[in-house]
């Protein structure tokens, strides 16, 4: 994690190996912070501190596969 950074985002390991959900992803994003990658799913670390909490990324997800954690916030967890 860098400083500065007021988000953190984790997903489960065998949704962030399907392709076809990195694809949506990285569609949904308005800040790219997704991206398809050969092994699935890659977050984009330097475009974190762009996230404006829209939870687009967890609407087209398994619900709780994807959280976006608010570092701010003691760790408060969107999608969980």
């Amino acid at each position: 994690m860098s400083d500065g950074l007021f988000i953190d985002v984790e997903i489960d390991e065998a949704v962030a190996r399907d392709r076809e959900l990195a694809a949506k992803l990285a569609e949904v994003c308005p800040v790219d912070i997704f991206r398809v990658g050969e092994n699935g799913v890659e977050i984009v670390r330097e475009n974190l501190d762009e996230c404006v909490l829209c939870q687009l990324c967890l609407h087209v997800t398994p619900p709780g596969s994807v959280r976006v954690i608010k570092l701010y916030d003691s760790g408060a967890v969107l999608g969980a």
